[in-house]
């Protein structure tokens, strides 16, 4: 009988955001950490990402540090990023980006050639800063949708 579905399984945007937040606690970021969920028209998870250093730079020889000659903003790379570059499966025209953070310009600039369609963000705590309203205006200006991640207060916890 169709009445016997169980009704309290999370949505799409809840699974996709919530795989984003877990991505997102892979950041050896001491400051901030960012995730992002790459998923197709059909709801398959394509590829993720988090911010960190690129591969074979080791995060105990770089900085972590915000300020100075030598900081962290040198050598990161954000979640968006890393999640395009690692996608191995040919196109990501059309899909969706979910983002723990809303995109940077030059992560917007990524999203944008590699063809993904909509971002649904959560946070946007930068939204004044110059390079967040530049990236809106480069989204928006290329067709891409943006749409707040809607926060449904359901608490889910995985056990380790």
């Amino acid at each position: 009988m169709k009445d016997d579905k169980r009704a309290d399984y999370i949505s799409w945007d809840e699974y996709f955001m919530g795989v984003a937040q877990l991505a997102a606690c892979r950041s050896k970021d001491p400051g901030t950490q960012v995730g992002a969920c790459i998923v197709s028209p059909e709801h398959k998870i394509l590829s993720m990402g988090y911010n960190g250093f690129p591969m074979g730079c080791s995060d105990d020889e770089y900085p972590w540090c915000r300020e100075g000659d030598d900081n962290k903003y040198l050598y990161v790379a954000h979640s968006e990023l890393n999640a395009i570059l690692n996608y191995r499966g040919g196109s990501l025209e059309g899909t969706t980006i979910y983002v723990t953070l809303f995109p940077c310009n030059e992560c917007a600039k990524a999203i944008i050639q590699s063809g993904i369609k909509e971002v649904v963000y959560d946070c946007d705590k930068y939204a004044d800063q110059k390079n967040t309203i530049c990236s809106k205006r480069m989204l928006k200006s290329a067709g891409v949708v943006l749409r707040k991640y809607e926060r449904t207060g359901r608490k889910i916890v995985i056990e380790l």
